[in-house]
This record gives structure tokens, sequence and C-alpha cells, in this order.
């Protein structure tokens, strides 16, 4: 064999362990990832249902006031409604009162 023959097997065997060296690497990485993994998917799901909830709540709340609002805003269009017919009930009141008088007169 010739320097060169040796030279590139060297190389070629050098190559191969760097290779092997960094494929091993990258395994116990991910292996390390993968032990991992179900620990930060809870915490990710666990956020995630956390904000879900508290949204559904906050959606809740808005609409009971809604719903808060368009009863008190019945009760206030009943309640001038009842003003308006005892404002007219008067008027009319005050019409026969006069009507009374004119004939007493």
């Amino acid at each position: 064999m010739t320097n060169s023959d040796y030279l590139l097997k060297a190389a070629i065997k050098k190559v191969t362990e760097k290779l092997n060296e960094i494929l091993v690497e990258k395994i116990e990485e991910a292996t390390n990832i993968a032990q991992d993994a179900p620990e930060i998917l809870k915490k990710e799901f666990d956020s995630f249902k956390e904000s879900i909830i508290e949204e559904a709540s906050r959606m809740e709340k808005a609409e009971n006031i809604q719903e808060n609002e368009s009863k008190n805003t019945y009760q206030v269009s009943e309640i001038q409604k009842a003003l308006d017919e005892i404002e007219e009930i008067n008027k009319q009141i005050d019409l026969f009162n006069e009507s009374i008088n004119n004939h007493i007169k």
C-alpha cells in the first residue's frame, strides 16, 4: 500500500469515527428529549386547558352582563311605559274633573 492509500483509509476511518460519535450524541439528545417530551406536552396541554377555561369564564361573565343589561333595559322601558300610562290617566282625570266642574257651575 502507498502512503496515499494509508492517508485515504485513515481519513475514511476518522470521518467514520466522527460521524459515529456525532450520531451517538444526537441519539442521546433525542432520547433525553423523548423522555422529557411527555412532561413538556403535559405542561403545555395543562396551560392550554387553563386558558380555555379562563376564556369560557370570561365569555360567560360577558354574556351574563349583557343579559342583565337587557333585563334592565326591558325593566326601564316597562317602568317608563307604566309611567306614561299613569300620566295619560291623570290627564283624563283632569279632563273629567274640568268637565264636571263646568257642569256644576
